[in-house]
């Protein structure tokens, strides 16, 4: 379900052609798929005996990510430019559906291919680590699936030659102060699902988005910041909500009665632009109105730019909300981390969502509390996680949810129930993920966070 970039041309003349481009991803139950997507941090292996710093991360060249996807090239690997760099591999032949990417600071992101079942999944993540594996060793790299750069500071981050990535870099500190920890110091796994029909994506946005604070507990994986423990369970999460707060969160709007496919569109309307892509490069056009451009009310530097449907295509991968509508919806509020844990991600919102009378339970026991209670909750489970306060105790409500989640998997009947194990301990009182690295941390590792580097690599 990776986004395969502007490719319509045409030009926009009413709203209703940026509806359809979103209602084009309606279909029937038969057809769901289940796309995965995670990225995880490099390091440089701590016995590379070439002079580079152990543990560092790497950067594009030399020896560094770029190298990585020039190995990794080949018949089922083709390479993604931007100008003259390698930015990017797609998938055909045995690999078709799938991509990697490289995120600023040169996380690694595999998105997976559409698939049926949570065993693919499962198989997809594992053959990629396989795949990754051999030629980063030969490079001294590693990688770490985690949801917060653990070690090292923001300016000792590397930037990968990626066009958007530099319009991006010059405008986020305009916004918000923690966009560049977001774009160099942070690393998800989401699930991409589908859906039936407009009123079928609003139901699963509105279950999927009051409960994404309840997934940011449970998949808590980041409470480390330039090596110290910093009272957070999720640095990551807490890092977008001072990121660029006109682009994420839980937007309102998504909540109402009546929220549909022409609602999203105007809200991303409002959002301001980051890029428009023009001949293979990138324009910079950071901070100006999709909707002035469409009155034509053009300001510099679009004046003499007509707006395609392309264009919108392209605006929608740069909006940030807890759940992302495309052709297909994004549940954005996982950290990454364990492969179990990754692929649980999926196994949550595909019991929640896939089974029509699951998704209606959900909703219903989702609606016993105002949406400003979930609004408030996305506030507090960075730092406390399911000791969060919620009316009647976050734990028995996530506990509710997670049995939800088993009876929808186990309507699909593919064996999938197991996948939630991990998360039936978590909400009967077990750590996370978060917890289990802290209680090392102050425990074992004598305050170092240098073992998650071997601990919880790929």
């Amino acid at each position: 379900m990776s986004n395969p970039g502007t490719s319509n041309t045409a030009s926009i003349e009413s709203r209703a052609q940026l509806v359809e481009a979103i209602a084009r991803g309606c279909k029937p139950q038969s057809e769901w798929k289940i796309g995965t997507e995670h990225e995880k941090f490099g390091f440089v292996l701590p016995h590379a005996a070439d002079g580079r710093e152990p543990l560092s991360p790497p950067p594009y060249a030399p020896r560094g990510i770029g190298a990585l996807l020039e190995k990794l090239q080949g018949p089922d690997w083709a390479p993604i430019m931007d100008g003259e760099n390698l930015i990017g591999l797609k998938g055909q032949n045995a690999q078709a559906g799938r991509a990697i990417s490289l995120e600023p600071a040169g996380q690694f992101e595999l998105s997976g291919a559409p698939v049926v079942s949570l065993q693919e999944t499962e198989a997809e993540m594992q053959a990629h680590f396989d795949q990754v594996r051999g030629p980063a060793a030969e490079l001294g790299l590693g990688f770490l699936p985690f949801g917060f750069q653990p070690l090292w500071t923001r300016d000792a981050m590397p930037w990968m030659p990626k066009s958007r990535y530099a319009i991006m870099r010059n405008y986020m500190p305009k916004v918000g102060s923690l966009g560049l920890d977001m774009m160099t110091r942070t690393c998800t796994v989401q699930v991409n699902l589908d859906f039936s029909d407009e009123a079928d994506m609003a139901r699963k946005m509105r279950v999927s988005l009051a409960l994404q604070p309840v997934a940011t507990a449970l998949f808590a994986n980041s409470p480390f910041v330039e090596g110290k423990a910093n009272g957070l369970l999720s640095n990551r999460a807490r890092i977008w909500t001072d990121t660029d707060n006109q682009r994420s969160g839980q937007p309102s709007v998504f909540f109402e009665d009546g929220f549909g496919f022409e609602q999203y569109v105007d809200w991303a309307l409002d959002v301001p632009m980051y890029f428009v892509s023009r001949d293979g490069k990138n324009i910079d056009v950071a901070g100006c109105s999709f909707r002035r451009w469409l009155a034509g009310d053009v300001q510099e530097p679009l004046k003499g730019l007509t707006p395609t449907v392309g264009d919108f295509e392209d605006h929608l991968t740069t909006v940030f909300p807890d759940v992302r509508l495309k052709q297909f919806l994004e549940m954005r509020g996982a950290d990454a981390g364990k492969l179990e844990m990754m692929v649980a991600q999926s196994a949550l919102w595909v019991g929640l969502l896939y089974d029509p009378a699951t998704l209606e339970a959900a909703e219903k026991l989702v609606r016993e509390q105002p949406w400003s209670v979930y609004q408030q909750l996305r506030a507090e489970v960075p730092r406390l996680g399911l000791d969060a306060a919620f009316p009647g105790g976050l734990k028995p409500f996530t506990k509710r949810v997670v049995e939800l989640a088993e009876q929808g998997l186990r309507a699909r009947v593919r064996n999938e129930a197991g996948y939630l194990d991990p998360l039936h301990l978590i909400a009967d009182g077990g750590p996370n993920q978060a917890q289990y690295w802290l209680d090392l941390y102050n425990g074992a590792w004598g305050q170092s966070v240098k073992p998650l580097f071997t601990e919880a690599a790929i």
